[in-house]
């Protein structure tokens, strides 16, 4: 478990700067306390929201680890972006409860 830990610290840094950064715009309102926005697609990226719960799975934190790797902590949408094909996300975050 320690090993994830430090991976569910970075996370919700990168969510912290992002909400930070854009917590006054139309964009931002629209999300309920407990979830944040994630961008998520190979090429189109298409926004989620989905609930702070999902940093503590496991293969979430692979994907933000890939993320990392892929895009650092500059993101370009202003928020968590995740480079995986939508369909993997969606049945990925079913799986967790998240939809």
């Amino acid at each position: 478990m320690a090993i994830r830990m430090p991976r569910i610290i970075q996370a919700r840094q990168i969510l912290k700067r992002s909400l930070s950064n854009g917590g006054s715009t139309p964009a931002s309102m629209d999300i309920p306390k407990g979830y944040f926005a994630i961008y998520v697609g190979e090429q189109e990226k298409k926004r989620f929201v989905v609930p702070l719960s999902i940093l503590s799975e496991p293969r979430f934190q692979e994907l933000l680890h890939q993320s990392e790797q892929e895009f650092g902590y500059n993101h370009p949408m202003g928020g968590i972006t995740i480079p995986c094909r939508e369909d993997v996300f969606t049945d990925l975050a079913s799986r967790f409860g998240a939809f």
